[in-house]
């Protein structure tokens, strides 16, 4: 069964999934903030059933169809996101950021032409959000367009010490392998918001894909530390002690041979 399907029944019940018995009042405002939430800690399976209860209780929530586009795209599901978007677009036809993230499923494709078609319609129809920025930098790196880093610069203009739009928009570098782009933006991200762990994971991953393996290790560790039941954080330790001990065991039979 594709994820389409289970978007349209909604998905499996978070409630089973985290064991939480509370007495909040579960509506469409408490699902909205449980899928912010779970998106601002790249729990991106778990934001987008979030959204999806949402549309459960208003269809015409159309942050929560724009988020459920967004969240495939995070899992790299960008057909089932460019699905999800048309049938979004039926009912919101001008919504701004549903356009502009069909615009990025688009592009990440491989259909270029459709992408920028629908970045331009996202600005034209009111480009003064961070993600329609974010969104038109993705479509012109993918274009392989200088003019993507004033996008980005645009983004964090309307979002000024915003963590999320910095860790956003590193993420969207990494994707198109520009660490040392995306490095400096999670510089900034940890300056801001130096206590969630998102921050420095992501930081842990630039400096490892640039090589330095000591820094990467430290952000890993504290990202571990903010976090200890951050899976990722471990298994990137993990990956790290063993690339360490194959540095170590190459360093050692280049010595026996060369002694």
């Amino acid at each position: 069964m594709s994820r389409f399907v289970n978007l349209e029944l909604g998905g499996e019940s978070e409630d089973h999934a985290y064991g939480e018995q509370t007495a909040l009042v579960k509506d469409e405002a408490y699902y909205l903030g449980e899928a912010r939430a779970a998106f601002e800690s790249a729990r991106f399976e778990v934001a987008l059933r979030h959204y999806s209860k949402v549309l459960e209780y208003n269809p015409k929530n159309a942050a929560a169809w724009t988020g459920q586009v967004r969240m495939l795209i995070e899992l790299g599901e960008f057909r089932e996101a460019k699905l999800w978007a048309d049938k979004a677009l039926e009912t919101f036809p001008r919504e701004p950021e549903l356009l502009a993230a069909k615009a990025v499923a688009l592009g990440r494709s491989g259909d270029l032409q459709g992408a920028l078609a629908f970045s331009d319609a996202a600005i034209e129809e009111r480009g003064d959000t961070p993600y329609i920025w974010l969104a038109r930098g993705d479509v012109l790196l993918t274009r392989k367009e200088p003019r993507a880093n004033y996008c980005f610069d645009k983004a964090l203009l309307l979002a000024p010490r915003d963590w999320f739009v910095a860790w956003l928009a590193a993420r969207i570098r990494c994707f198109h392998e520009q660490f040392a782009l995306a490095f400096k933006l999670m510089q900034s991200a940890v300056e801001w918001n130096a206590g969630h762990f998102l921050v420095w994971l992501e930081l842990g991953r630039c400096q490892h894909a640039l090589g330095l393996v000591g820094p990467a290790r430290n952000s890993y560790t504290q990202a571990h530390q903010l976090n200890p039941y951050c899976s990722e954080a471990d298994l990137a330790l993990s990956k790290l002690s063993q690339t360490g001990l194959w540095s170590r065991l190459c360093g050692w039979r280049r010595q026996l041979f060369n002694s």
